[in-house]
């Protein structure tokens, strides 16, 4: 039996901050909005502090967000009458599709702490029908592992599932440790990844590499593999990491403002579009 492809780290880096000030108190992005290729299907993260106001109504089309609550409470509104709050450890999936209308606020009085990944579409499912998916904490698999735990958002992982239901297959997990455990995480071969450490210093990879509270990574893997593949992570303190795969698309990509599409052309109808109306109307 041949081993396990292993899983090494290709590129690290730390996240940089921007001190915006009220109502969009602080933002940095895990991944850059500006390497879609390196990340593929992935398009870009960002993690956000926010009080109410800074994302009121506002379009997208032609992706999707996953939206991670680090601290705080996130109040979703949609114009299709949609509203639901949610608090740390909970996660929204949204398929915008061929056109959302949606406002992501701060409650109350709170600073809304979160990690909004945008996920790409095939071409053939730009114009599929909006919707949205709470995945609640208590509602995530949490699977006990030697001197840790996984909780599995979405994907198959350890023989659990996620309840998180994308358009485009993909894995989401967060992993946390005590000082000194080890574990290897399994992957499917084929799927572009990356990690981004919540807390604590892990060592990652066979080369055992170094990555703190705020350190990102991207991981080497088989794109034509039909196998799986090990990871190994190693806790040098306690430490929280997240980890997200999924195979890449390799399609044009055009993203401009609120929308991905795959020519500028299809970008240009998006706002003409929403300009005449056809999004809906605003959501509050």
């Amino acid at each position: 039996m041949s081993s396990l492809f292993k899983r090494e780290i290709k590129d690290q880096w730390y996240i940089k901050y921007n001190n915006n000030g009220y109502p969009h108190v602080q933002q940095g992005f895990v991944l850059p909005p500006n390497r879609f290729e390196e990340f593929d299907p992935f398009l870009l993260m960002a993690e956000d502090w926010f009080k109410r106001g800074t994302f009121s109504d506002h379009p997208h089309r032609g992706f999707q967000t996953i939206t991670y609550v680090i601290d705080g409470r996130l109040e979703h509104i949609d114009n299709h009458g949609g509203h639901s709050v949610l608090e740390a450890g909970d996660v929204q999936y949204m398929n915008a599709g061929s056109g959302a209308r949606h406002a992501e606020e701060a409650v109350d009085n709170d600073i809304a702490h979160t990690l909004q990944l945008w996920l790409n579409l095939p071409q053939s499912l730009k114009n599929t029908k909006t919707s949205y998916q709470n995945v609640y904490l208590e509602d995530v698999p949490c699977i006990k592992v030697e001197g840790g735990e996984l909780k599995v958002y979405s994907g198959e992982i350890a023989g659990d599932k996620g309840p998180m239901n994308s358009l485009v297959p993909i894995t989401m997990t967060e992993i946390s440790l005590a000082s000194g455990a080890t574990y290897k995480h399994i992957l499917p071969e084929n799927h572009n990844a990356f990690v981004y450490v919540l807390s604590g210093e892990l060592e990652l990879g066979e080369s055992k590499t170094s990555l703190k509270k705020t350190g990102a990574a991207t991981l080497t893997f088989n794109e034509n593999g039909k196998n799986e593949s090990e990871f190994n992570i190693h806790a040098n303190s306690r430490a929280k990491i997240l980890v997200y795969s999924g195979v890449p698309l390799r399609e044009e990509i055009v993203a401009y403002g609120p929308f991905v599409l795959n020519s500028m052309e299809e970008v240009q109808q998006a706002y003409r579009d929403f300009h005449a109306g056809k999004f809906g109307p605003p959501a509050e």
